[in-house]
């Protein structure tokens, strides 16, 4: 359906309604992609940390550094965000004894039994966007690298 006929609006030019298209069908697959996290209590940054740490398992323990230059929101409290999943037993962490404010983080046998819970989220979210072919994911990926600079 076109963004015109889904809000009901008009636009300035086509920037502003790409700008528009874009914002509305971001939120519309976030927001799918929440309602599937909400079912296991998890936080679409917690799921980030949790999935960084499986990835990239073998080479760890990692720095709270680490997964902020790895995180999709940018401004995510990466410190407070590790400290809900120690709560929770999903990540391990221990402090450096030569700097107590770097410590090391690591997922938990706990956490990665969530995450392979989670696994169909993802193939989930896939479909979302099955609409397009091959050429035309790979022309929206280039689309939003080029946006983005």
């Amino acid at each position: 359906m076109k963004i015109e006929e889904e809000i009901k609006g008009r636009f300035r030019n086509d920037y502003h309604k790409g700008i528009i298209n874009l914002t509305y069908t971001a939120n519309l697959l976030n927001h799918e992609f929440l309602q599937s996290l909400k079912e296991h209590g998890v936080t679409v940054q917690q799921y980030n940390v949790l999935r960084v740490l499986r990835g990239f398992r073998p080479k760890g323990p990692f720095s709270i550094g680490f997964l902020k230059a790895r995180m999709l929101d940018r401004f995510s409290d990466v410190s407070r965000i590790v400290d809900k999943l120690f709560i929770r037993g999903l990540v391990m962490r221990q402090e450096n004894p030569n700097d107590r404010r770097q410590k090391a983080i690591e997922i938990t046998e706990k956490g990665l039994k969530l995450l392979a819970e989670m696994d169909s989220i993802e193939k989930k979210m896939d479909t979302l966007l099955n609409r397009l072919d091959k050429d035309e994911i790979i022309e929206l990926n280039r689309i939003l690298d080029k946006i983005r600079g």
